[in-house]
């Protein structure tokens, strides 16, 4: 029932058109634009940096913007409410998790390759660092796509999304580093969590370092204080 349940839940993911649109084409652009156009400023190797950000856009793209808009189309039109019927609760939040970090990993492996093409080569020692951070980054903003998909209309969680998404690309610590922002804004961007994990990955990817305790703690808090709101507030229709 598990396998069953993923295998959908990855497979009605990759249908979408929009969802190919914002997981892939739009990271993939974005990477080579970051690499070879010095508009934004960013730290030298250039096309390390830009990996880092692009891995946190991704997984803010596939774990927060795709879950919040399918699940609030799927208690729009009563799926979930059917679903939660026939199997346990528990299962159609593991199938919904293990797909994320399924078109997660097809997102990195796509995203990696190209970053390999214009010059990346990361170092082994922050491997295992930025798989820990992947995960971790995943399952909190896959927690705040639920927090935001349960809770209101389905046309609503479409805006609000999209919204967070641009905003985040912006301004929270993905097109623009935290260090490029002024010292006010930064401070507060830093306790977002794009820009944890922007950080974070910049650390691993780049450096071959671990992320430090600020980063973590940041992905932990928002993705423990969003689930726990989540498990209150979340509708089945």
């Amino acid at each position: 029932m598990f396998l069953a349940q993923s295998r959908m839940e990855i497979l009605l993911t990759l249908r979408h058109g929009e969802q190919i649109l914002l997981t892939v084409i739009i990271p993939v652009a974005l990477l080579v634009a970051l690499t070879l156009m010095t508009v934004i400023p960013m730290p030298d190797p250039r096309v390390g940096s830009a990996t880092a950000r692009v891995f946190a856009l991704a997984i803010l793209s596939s774990a927060f913007t795709g879950q919040a808009i399918a699940l609030g189309f799927d208690r729009r039109y009563g799926i979930l409410k059917r679903l939660a019927s026939a199997q346990p609760r528990w299962l159609l939040v593991t199938g919904r998790v293990t797909a994320a970090l399924a078109v997660v990993a097809i997102q990195i492996v796509i995203l990696g390759g190209t970053a390999l093409a214009l010059g990346w080569r990361p170092p082994a020692s922050g491997i295992a660092w930025a798989v820990l951070l992947i995960v971790l980054g995943t399952l909190t903003f896959g927690a705040l796509g639920v927090l935001l998909g349960g809770a209101l209309r389905a046309e609503i969680v479409l805006a609000l999304a999209n919204i967070v998404w641009f905003v985040l690309l912006l301004i929270g610590g993905l097109a623009l580093g935290v260090d490029s922002l002024p010292s006010g804004v930064a401070a507060v961007v830093q306790l977002l969590p794009s820009a944890a994990l922007a950080e974070g990955l910049h650390a691993a990817v780049v450096n071959g370092t671990g992320p430090g305790a600020g980063p973590v703690l940041v992905l932990l808090a928002w993705g423990i204080g969003a689930a726990a709101v989540a498990s209150k507030t979340t509708k089945l229709d």
